[in-house]
């Protein structure tokens, strides 16, 4: 009896998990959309050439930074310690707490951005772009480390209170910034990269601005302390006991990054620029999906720990990864099967040219290949941050750090683009293995049942989407021979791909559908009880 009482309290739970990650996930959506739109101005100035790889470099540079000291290693850190003070409810140490956060960041940050525009002519020779620009476009873009650090503190503060609204708004008028300036300065201030680098600072003052309404009304009082205080506080220490190792594993991730950035820029021009425009299409799917997720899987994940519920720990995980797979794998076969299509579709205009096509879609077809590892990577290593363990994922981390930069240098000289999106792809792959093997070896109860039904449930939905995808490249090529002299890329493009999309998703709904497919039906149901209820609200 108690244990279909845990199960039915672990469903409702991801129940309304699932239905706060559709909220977030629809802000998301309308983020990453943007992204694109971002990504299409991008191509639209710059293309492949020279300026598009300086300014691709440059911001690589603060956003490595950004990712180190804020989404990333704040977040995981500073939930699970602000969680704990939660749970005491003695609010005088939970606004100490608050002040510390704001203080040792704003040192830590200021330091950094001060160091790297002062050292910025020496670290971009470590690229083969440009280096009088690519130095500009960096010093112009580093303070972006701190906007967004402050704003990554202020999301972690919301999340922890199942607050993501502020927090998906942001990055959507990142966008909007970084969409905005370029076509409203153009090149009057030298060249359009340099006006993209000044929409970046905009935007990222608007994500920390967006949210500080929010904090306020939560009633969370907090400012700048005595440094020498806000290093000794004892949730300081935790949180510095945390990010210690999940800092050494975010660098490693991002090394990778910057290491494969470093030898695509040397092995022909826009091999670099090409490479980023796969990867921000990748993150549109990630971002609507798996991002979402994970960040509000954390937060629900640290209380199911705090209360030792360990069944729901390990149903909501399981629950989480097949609502995530569902979507994730045929996304990623469809993508891999249309994907010059797509990137014509998106990035074909002005100086992005066939040839940067051909360099954009072999990169997207070998980072797709990895996108359901990385999507899994998202969501299990929330898994142990929740228990307070950052050391297992840092250490898989370097292990797959290590896998991508032996395969960068085996495949970048010979196969340049597509061998180091394959590089990366392999490598998340060997991540995602380390930490499923870690979490069963950790023995949590009902963690083995859910994994394997998980590793179904992927093997399932890739033969529901080798199956869809047959007659949707039938109709790409049918509708492709009656608009293939048209001169528009939104009619041989876009039409073949839009039939594509639709003989695609209705033949792998009819297949879900035929086999009621379980995870779909649990998505469906939770989205119409929260309908449901707003309609009754209503009347």
């Amino acid at each position: 009896m108690a244990l279909n009482t845990e199960n039915e309290h672990a469903k409702q739970a991801s129940a309304k998990m699932m239905r706060s990650a559709g909220m977030l996930s629809f802000l998301t959506l309308i983020s990453r959309v943007l992204g694109l739109i971002r990504e299409m101005t991008k191509a639209r100035f710059l293309g492949t050439g020279l300026f598009s790889d300086a300014f691709t470099v440059s911001f690589i540079i603060p956003n490595f930074m950004r990712r180190l000291f804020a989404e990333g290693s704040i977040t995981v850190a500073f939930i699970p310690t602000y969680k704990g003070y939660l749970h005491a409810k003695r609010d005088p140490e939970t606004r100490e707490f608050l002040s510390a956060s704001l203080t040792v960041l704003t040192i830590c940050v200021s330091t950094v951005v001060a160091l790297g525009i002062a050292f910025a002519p020496y670290i971009v020779k470590l690229f083969g772009s440009d280096p009088v620009e690519t130095t500009i476009l960096t010093r112009i873009m580093f303070p972006f480390l701190a906007l967004v650090s402050f704003a990554a503190l202020l999301q972690g503060i919301l999340n922890s209170h199942e607050i993501f609204g502020p927090s998906g708004l942001a990055p959507i008028l990142f966008n909007l910034c970084f969409i905005g300036v370029p076509w409203l300065v153009g090149s009057r201030l030298g060249n359009p990269a340099r006006a993209m680098a000044v929409g970046v600072v905009i935007g990222g003052f608007a994500q920390a601005l967006v949210q500080i309404p929010s904090v306020v009304k939560l009633g969370m009082r907090f400012g700048f302390m005595n440094p020498l205080r806000a290093f000794q506080n004892p949730g300081m220490r935790k949180v510095f006991a945390l990010i210690a190792p999940t800092i050494l594993g975010m660098a490693a991730y991002q090394v990778n990054d910057l290491v494969s950035t470093a030898l695509a820029s040397r092995v022909g021009t826009g091999t670099a620029s090409s490479l980023q425009y796969s990867l921000r299409l990748q993150e549109l799917i990630l971002g609507i999906f798996a991002v979402s997720a994970g960040t509000v899987l954390l937060p629900r994940l640290a209380d199911a720990v705090r209360e030792r519920a360990w069944r729901d720990y390990s149903v909501t995980l399981g629950q989480t990864m097949r609502s995530l797979l569902l979507l994730t794998v045929p996304v990623a076969v469809f993508s891999m099967a249309f994907n010059e299509r797509i990137v014509t579709l998106l990035f074909k205009s002005g100086d992005f040219s066939d040839i940067s096509v051909k360099l954009t879609a072999g990169a997207f077809f070998w980072h797709q290949t990895g996108l359901v590892f990385i999507a899994m990577n998202r969501l299990i290593a929330p898994a142990f941050y929740a228990r307070s363990d950052t050391k297992t994922p840092t250490w898989a981390g370097i292990a797959s750090f290590g896998v991508n930069i032996l395969l960068v240098l085996v495949l970048a000289a010979k196969f340049k683009g597509p061998g180091i999106a394959f590089a990366l792809s392999l490598s998340s792959a060997v991540n995602t293995a380390l930490l499923v093997a870690a979490l069963i070896h950790g023995n949590i109860e009902g963690i083995r049942s859910e994994l394997w039904n998980s590793l179904k449930y992927t093997l399932k939905m890739l033969a529901f989407s080798l199956v869809a995808v047959l007659p949707a490249l039938v109709a790409d090529h049918l509708t492709l021979a009656a608009v293939t002299r048209a001169h528009s890329k939104l009619i041989y493009a876009g039409i073949p791909l839009v039939a594509g999309t639709i003989v695609f998703a209705a033949t792998g709904i009819a297949l879900l559908v035929l086999t009621k497919d379980k995870v779909a039906g649990s998505i469906t149901n939770a989205f119409s009880r929260r309908a449901r209820g707003r309609s009754s609200s209503r009347s």
